[in-house]
């Protein structure tokens, strides 16, 4: 049993330097290589999570900017809309506005010419009174002096 301790003791001996060098490699490979990696795989990560943060917020920004034109569109088109019934309002009303006066004036012109006429109509029903009158005496004197004669 000695001696299987002692050749124990010799593979432990011998297998130190190895595991020591297994240790240091650990060592090395863990703040050589991963810690390194680790610091760009952590500064990727943060480069690409500030970048989706970005592309969201520009995203979000650019809703509500459409949001604003679409509101600010349609605030300009109820504004036109607005305007263009007041002027055709106007349009009418200029339209009616010169209907009556051409009314009146016709209405006027009409009252006028029925003057006008009315005038004239009693001039020649005196001309006529007076023609008639005068023929009605020449057709008498024409009648009594056939008879006469």
């Amino acid at each position: 049993m000695d001696q299987t301790l002692h050749a124990l003791g010799g593979i432990v001996l011998n297998g130190l330097p190895t595991f020591f060098l297994v240790i240091l490699l650990t060592f090395c490979v863990k703040y050589l290589y991963l810690k390194p990696l680790d610091k760009v795989l952590a500064e990727r990560f943060r480069l690409t999570e500030g970048a989706r943060k970005a592309a969201e917020d520009s995203l979000q920004n650019a809703d509500n900017k459409v949001a604003e034109y679409e509101n600010a569109l349609a605030q300009a088109r109820s504004e036109i809309y607005r305007e263009q019934s007041e002027l055709l309002r106007k349009l009418r009303d200029e339209q009616s506005e010169q209907v009556r006066a051409a009314r009146a004036q016709s209405e006027a012109t009409v009252a006028d010419a029925k003057a006008t006429i009315a005038q004239e109509a009693a001039d020649a029903r005196q001309g006529l009174e007076a023609q008639s009158e005068a023929l009605a005496g020449q057709i008498a004197d024409a009648i009594l002096s056939r008879k006469a004669a």
